[in-house]
């Protein structure tokens, strides 16, 4: 059985679940440069839905971090602060790739 959102008695389990996929699918789609609300579209888009809430904070977090790198596109009449993957961003997406395909060969393991 797959759970989707519907199954809100499993909403906890499922949020926490994917908390740690949106980084992953994060760094992997900005290794292009791109926006908050392009890359929200993007991981919708990709199977990976989060809110703005969830998003803007994980940006700020992972560019502190130095797995993101920032700037500011003022050419449009709309400034946009443009993110992409570091090359300590890349390292880490390659890192949590690999583990995400081991624990997904555990678990299929499983009875």
């Amino acid at each position: 059985m797959v759970l989707t959102m519907n199954d809100e008695e499993f909403d906890g389990h499922l949020q926490e679940l994917r908390r740690g996929t949106i980084v992953l699918a994060s760094l992997r789609l900005l290794r292009e440069p791109g926006y908050g609300y392009g890359l929200l579209e993007q991981l919708s888009a990709a199977g990976f839905p989060t809110d703005s809430n969830t998003l803007y904070p994980l940006l700020r977090r992972l560019e502190k971090q130095g797995y993101l790198v920032s700037e500011w596109n003022t050419e449009e009449a709309r400034p946009r602060k443009f993110y992409r993957t570091s090359d300590a961003g890349l390292r880490l997406a390659d890192t949590l790739s690999r583990d995400v395909q081991a624990i997904a060969a555990a678990a299929k393991k499983l009875p």
